[in-house]
């Protein structure tokens, strides 16, 4: 027999605006059928790598970190991402997988079962199915806030990304944290998130926040966001966005802010920074993004605001294999020629450039402006 079936086929049509399906889970570890809920991107391409979020507290938290995810992913702030919500709403089944001893803080035996259920059933079927990235995100709050937590208590966490809304906390969880976050070795989000409503759980709470402040590792990655007019009931619509924000961050075209303060003052070309952006992205995510041509503008705005010719002609190359069909990357050739002083490679560069596709702010009339004035200047 499989280790775990659906008693319902997952049918999901890419082709259709179905973006959303429930299914009943049937779970060899919890020998229980589970109420499931996947989205997937409309513009899901298998030839592409999706993170994967896992939501509990599904009945509360699924269709907020949906839409969060399709208006970043639609305007750029994070990549298209696969989400599957645990619904756990269902009597004290909430309470049964979350159940942890009150002596030592880990999970029950009911709690150490669905912790195998997630991370031996679910999220290797979706890995096994579906074009997943190596970068996993997990949304909890309150007890499933607390949960999400002991995936730090492995070696290697399953998850990249934590995002910890007003957790209800396991004994000594507010030292456990910090220790293990400072044990680890690979890149680590943690968004912990907080009403401003006290209760007996603030002082703990407030309590792993500073020790985890406190640290100093480049790779772990800690955010923290207090709402001061929430209470612990409203807390759970708080703040995903701003989650998202933090963690994804990176991902992001490049704004105006990022360009004058990180690309102006940055030391040495300025393509590297175009060039470190799009290696971090990818090395963090498990994504290979396309180049955003506003990253290329900004770049572009950058060689000319710090006069560094240099690094027009890996930038020409760059565009030249991300736009091909447009004169971006030979109209920004021509000017390195141009200003380098060889002014019969920049004309014949312009006339290639007045030949293609325009783009953005480059019309052929520019190109044809460069090339009357070559042949002016040098009588060509």
């Amino acid at each position: 027999m499989k280790r775990f079936l659906f008693l319902l086929v997952f049918l999901f049509c890419l082709g259709s605006n179905a973006q959303i399906t429930k299914e009943i889970f049937e779970s060899f570890k919890l020998q229980e059928r589970r109420d499931v809920s996947y989205y997937f991107p409309e513009e899901y391409d298998k030839e592409k790598k999706h993170p994967l979020i896992v939501v509990l507290d599904a009945d509360y938290l699924f269709e907020q970190v949906v839409a969060t995810a399709k208006f970043y992913s639609r305007f750029h702030g994070m990549p298209e991402s696969i989400i599957v919500g645990i619904h756990q709403s269902n009597q004290s089944i909430r309470l049964d997988d979350c159940a942890f001893d009150e002596v030592s803080g880990l999970p029950s035996e009911k709690g150490g079962k669905f912790f195998e259920f997630l991370g031996m059933e679910i999220i290797p079927y979706l890995d096994l199915n579906y074009s997943t990235a190596p970068f996993k995100m997990v949304v909890g709050y309150d007890i499933t806030a607390n949960f999400e937590n002991y995936w730090l208590f492995k070696d290697n966490s399953l998850f990249n990304a934590y995002i910890s809304i007003s957790p209800a906390l396991a004994p000594d969880m507010e030292t456990n944290v910090p220790s293990r976050l400072q044990a680890m070795n690979q890149q680590i989000f943690y968004q912990l998130i907080v009403e401003g409503e006290k209760s007996k759980q603030t002082p703990r709470i407030m309590a792993m926040n500073n020790a985890i402040k406190a640290m100093s590792k480049e790779n772990i990655h800690y955010y923290f966001d207090e709402y001061p007019s929430a209470d612990h009931i409203s807390i759970a619509t708080y703040g995903i966005g701003k989650a998202f924000d933090n963690i994804f961050g990176m991902f992001k075209p490049i704004s105006p802010k990022e360009y004058k303060t990180q690309i102006l003052t940055a030391e040495g070309p300025v393509f590297n920074y175009l060039e470190n952006k799009y290696k971090i992205i990818e090395d963090l995510f498990g994504i290979k993004k396309a180049v955003d041509l506003n990253d290329i503008m900004a770049i572009y705005a950058g060689t000319r605001k710090k006069e560094d010719v240099e690094s027009l002609k890996p930038l020409s190359d760059l565009c030249k294999a991300e736009f091909p069909d447009t004169m971006l990357g030979f109209y920004f050739e021509g000017e390195y020629y141009e200003q380098l002083g060889e002014p019969k490679k920049a004309l014949r560069t312009f006339e290639k450039a007045f030949g293609m596709d325009e783009i953005d702010f480059l019309t052929k009339e520019m190109a044809l402006e460069k090339i009357d004035a070559l042949k002016a200047d040098f009588g060509y």
